[in-house]
């Protein structure tokens, strides 16, 4: 009996404690919460605290590794999140399985801050600009060693890469597209292409530039590059700026072919349960401030361009982390090409490897 009341006793402790700690979160939060799935490391932590103080809105934050991690979550469930940060090809293909809802843009009131060249190339994932607002925008490109190069050598061309001189001294990137893409575009095709003449061809050229690397890698790539392990690699623009602040020997270029630009997106699934808090988020982030805190934080390319003002000169005139609109239309986005295409470009990846 004395068990029996002690118990029924802690659970109205309990219940009262509960009640009571719901009490001080509505308090917190009058206006309720906002789900939110980004990646990891991606963004100005203060920056939630800041939109949790201004609009009275709980963040439940949490973090994906991969698109690829992060899209079997939402799509067994989209309202287990309100918004999510995909990368380009991902956003295409939750748009073709109805995974996402249209953006309001009348509620993105810092939409003006979002430079028109970035919204032109995000159509090509996201067409009419209906589900996407961009939030960081990088490119694949060359890091070579001023000093481990030909003194005389123009680094310009993806040709490099198949540049004998540099024998055991090129990194290249571990990515089955990244990998198609520079072979694509440096044979004059699209880096989406699904053609299989197109693809063998890219393929064997691939098979002749895996003779000449150092060591195909991902993350490694950045400190190989800083130590002067190697003289040429293959790397992510929003990697460059760290790079050279670290080795002012290393230099950054977008090869003449053209190259990958990518985008990371915020978009509204459709099972938001706070779709006006989502649009509250998006439109937080969008504002100059905000873009520009998050890219002295992250470093990553910045489509605001009310935040290129206030970021320093040297760096938005820096055209391996800012590209002007004719190197940003020779780029293209990654499109999901349907797992049957996929299929192919790993077999023929195995047989590059």
């Amino acid at each position: 009996m004395k068990r029996r009341v002690w118990a029924a006793a802690s659970a109205a402790m309990m219940a009262t404690t509960a009640f009571g700690a719901q009490a001080v979160l509505a308090d917190k939060y009058p206006n309720g919460q906002v789900k939110v799935f980004n990646w990891g490391e991606y963004i100005d932590e203060d920056l939630i605290d800041e939109f949790e103080d201004e609009y009275g809105i709980e963040v439940i934050y949490d973090t994906f590794d991969t698109n690829e991690a992060m899209y079997p979550r939402v799509e067994a469930d989209p309202s287990l999140y309100d918004v999510i940060c995909p990368s380009d090809y991902m956003i295409e293909k939750m748009i073709q399985n109805d995974v996402l809802q249209e953006i309001d843009w009348d509620q993105i009131t810092n939409k003006e801050n979002i430079g028109e060249v970035y919204l032109k190339s995000c159509e090509g994932f996201d067409p009419g600009n209906k589900y996407c607002v961009p939030y960081t925008f990088g490119t694949v490109g060359i890091l070579y060693n001023k000093e481990l190069v030909d003194e005389d050598a123009v680094i310009d061309s993806w040709d490099v890469l198949w540049d004998e001189t540099y024998k055991n001294d090129i990194i290249m990137q571990d990515s089955v597209r990244d990998a198609f893409m520079i072979s694509l575009k440096r044979l004059g095709y699209s880096c989406n292409t699904t053609d299989e003449d197109e693809l063998n061809e890219a393929m064997e050229e691939l098979k002749i530039q895996s003779k000449l690397n150092k060591a195909y890698t991902i993350d490694e790539v950045r400190d190989k590059m800083i130590n002067g392990a190697a003289a040429i690699g293959v790397i992510y623009s929003g990697e460059y700026l760290y790079c050279q602040e670290e080795n002012e020997d290393l230099e950054y270029v977008i090869p003449k072919e053209g190259t990958n630009i990518w985008y990371d997106g915020w978009v509204i699934t459709k099972g938001s349960e706070n779709v006006e808090n989502a649009h509250k988020w998006i439109d937080f982030l969008c504002s100059q401030e905000a873009a520009y805190d998050n890219f002295e934080y992250i470093y990553y390319g910045t489509p605001n361009i009310a935040a290129q003002e206030l970021i320093d000169e040297d760096i938005v005139n820096n055209p391996g982390v800012f590209p002007d609109k004719e190197t940003i239309e020779k780029c293209e986005v990654y499109n999901y090409l349907g797992k049957e295409a996929e299929d192919m470009y790993y077999e023929l990846w195995k047989k590059v490897k």
